[in-house]
């Protein structure tokens, strides 16, 4: 049976745009903001907040408060999930900016452990975990944003967007890193330098709260709310008819999330601890890997509206299965132009299994829950993939003494992430549109694309 849907006049071309571009800065911020906290976990934060132990376990612990950032985004997908569904996207997206930006400014003057004692891990600990719930509702109201805007036949494009905000986030993130040690001795970077790449953050934030601020509700949440189709509790209906496909689509994410992570944060750990790099040159090589990041998003996102999501989505798994495996021989060689070569190879593997994301996650769920539903798959996958990857990247060399043992765990998650992709978009068949197409459709479900 067709559900109702309230025809609505397709939005004005720069409405269109600026809801776009509104997705792509805002969420290139907020993964700034948390992005700076691996990048400063790294870096920086052991010996500042954990002293009094081994190098190793200080950076263990520092990698640890990482993952309460993971942690705490369910919730903050739960809660803006619940809100974005009930009273729109646009508002969810300004507070998730307003959380991001006071945690990230409040750990750029938080006092270290020299100065305050144990409150200063306590305190960093919970500021992580505000930035885990202000970015755990930014992925989703940023991709429904973009896809609920998108002309028919362009959500994969449209959504990628979003998803492009992640690399240009960590480009920012090491950059003003970059900037920061190349413009202070060590003394100084230890001593104040590392803060201010936190506090950079208030300029940014008043950047992308104007862009937003001026974006207007997306259509699909306006014909929901027109058809009385708003859901009094939505995680609870996701749970109730839709919990398989969430652990699913999550699953698809924890092999892209995971080696993501430590590629964008153990990797510049392990490049300067055990490799000999400077720190500006491991920088420099995630900074010049990350515009080849983009181009994968771009390219897979744009081949999903045209061949299908299912074939791109595995196809891309797949790669990543090949990819990752050789991924730490080759950086093994200690050598530039080899390591040149597998960074930015890597992160083009790993744009191409993101870029028709945002498209499959919101095809999975009718508009009335999608925030919901989308929010907390992603969820999900990011905290079984890259909350807990760095922390197990450092355990697992330090257990082993090789780098193989980081690879054979590349090998096990992808391997889970394409054998739930596979059942995910396996095809099935319909007899019907379950959403007719008004002027300015709903995404269809995701069961009439991947036939």
């Amino acid at each position: 049976m067709a559900t109702t849907v309230t025809p609505h006049r397709s939005p004005h071309q720069k409405t269109v745009r600026r809801a776009v571009a509104g997705s792509f800065v805002g969420t290139a911020i907020e993964w700034y903001d948390f992005f700076i906290y691996g990048t400063a976990a790294a870096l920086v934060l052991g010996p500042q907040f954990f002293p009094g132990s081994s190098d190793l376990a200080g950076t263990l612990a520092a990698f640890a408060t990482l993952a309460v950032g993971f942690i705490a985004r369910p919730i903050g997908g739960v809660v803006m999930g619940h809100f974005g569904d009930r009273t729109g996207r646009k508002s969810m997206l300004v507070i998730s900016m307003v959380l991001m930006g006071t945690a990230t400014v409040g750990i750029g003057l938080l006092p270290t452990y020299d100065s305050i004692g144990a409150w200063a891990p306590v305190l960093l600990v919970a500021l992580r975990f505000v930035q885990g719930i202000g970015v755990g509702g930014e992925w989703g109201g940023a991709v429904l944003m973009a896809t609920e805007h998108a002309p028919p036949g362009k959500a994969g494009l449209y959504g990628s967007a979003p998803q492009m905000g992640v690399p240009a986030g960590v480009i920012l993130a090491n950059v003003v890193f970059l900037v920061c040690t190349q413009s202070m001795n060590e003394q100084q970077f230890l001593a104040w330098g590392w803060r201010l790449p936190f506090l950079f953050s208030v300029a940014l934030i008043a950047v992308a709260m104007w862009i937003r601020l001026g974006v207007m509700e997306t259509p699909a949440f306006q014909a929901a709310a027109d058809d009385d189709r708003i859901a009094r509790i939505p995680i609870v209906e996701v749970l109730a008819t839709s919990w398989r496909t969430v652990l699913l689509a999550g699953g698809t994410f924890i092999a892209t999330n995971g080696v993501a992570y430590v590629f964008m944060v153990y990797v510049l750990n392990y490049g300067t601890t055990e490799l000999g790099f400077s720190r500006g040159t491991m920088l420099t090589l995630l900074i010049a890997s990350c515009p080849v990041w983009m181009l994968g998003m771009a390219l897979s996102a744009h081949l999903s509206d045209r061949l299908g999501r299912r074939r791109v989505y595995v196809s891309s798994a797949i790669a990543l299965l090949a990819t990752s495996a050789v991924f730490f021989p080759l950086i093994d060689t200690a050598a530039v132009p080899v390591m040149l070569v597998a960074m930015p190879a890597l992160a083009f593997v790993l744009g191409c299994t993101v870029g028709p994301q945002s498209a499959v996650f919101a095809e999975l769920f009718p508009a009335h829950l999608r925030y919901s539903g989308a929010s907390l798959a992603y969820q999900v996958g990011a905290i079984l993939g890259g909350g807990l990857a760095p922390f197990l990247a450092t355990w697992l060399y330090a257990r082993y003494g090789t780098t193989l043992a980081i690879s054979a765990y590349f090998v096990v998650v992808s391997l889970i992430s394409l054998a739930c992709a596979i059942v995910l978009l396996r095809p099935r068949r319909t007899t019907a549109a379950l959403v007719p197409a008004p002027a300015q459709p709903e995404l269809q479900p995701l069961v009439e694309k991947v036939a």
